[in-house]
């Protein structure tokens, strides 16, 4: 079985602003770092987006992951339920349903455990994660956030 942690955090300058993810993933000795940004997009959107790279970048179907995430908009989501809730409502009033419709797609094909951390509060890979969107964020000539408004 293969035992996966994945840390992730999203940032935005401005809110919405230029944006970027970072999400690490650990399994034994081998690492993986992932990182991108966007010209203009939201913090939540790119807390969600890490979480969905680092699991679309696992090779292993059945893998058991924790995500180690400080969104509580990401965890909340998932621990209370509220996908469920708006999955059954047909997303009415909900934000970011495109990136809800792609975790979906993903999450089902590992076994995923969200647990919340304190941001800012030195816990090493949160703070790499912080730093890798961070700098991802602040890239010349990012993409356009296809998923995301420009006109609000």
């Amino acid at each position: 079985m293969h035992l996966i942690q994945l840390y992730t955090d999203g940032a935005a300058k401005g809110n919405p602003g230029p944006g970027g993810y970072g999400a690490v993933l650990v399994s034994g000795v081998y690492r993986k770092e992932l990182s991108g940004g966007f010209s203009c997009t939201t913090n939540n959107r790119m807390e969600l987006l890490a979480v969905i790279m680092g699991l679309e970048a696992l090779k292993v179907p059945g893998s058991q992951v924790t995500v180690y995430s400080d969104s509580t908009y990401v965890v909340n989501a998932i621990k209370k339920g509220w996908l469920y809730k708006w999955q059954a409502n047909g997303f009415k009033k909900v934000k970011n349903i495109d990136l809800w419709l792609r975790f979906l797609e993903v999450w089902p094909k590992y076994r995923v455990d969200f647990i919340w951390i304190k941001g800012h509060s030195g816990h090493p890979e949160n703070e790499r994660c912080d730093r890798l969107a961070v700098e991802a964020a602040g890239q010349s000539n990012l993409p356009e956030d296809e998923g995301y408004p420009s006109f609000l």
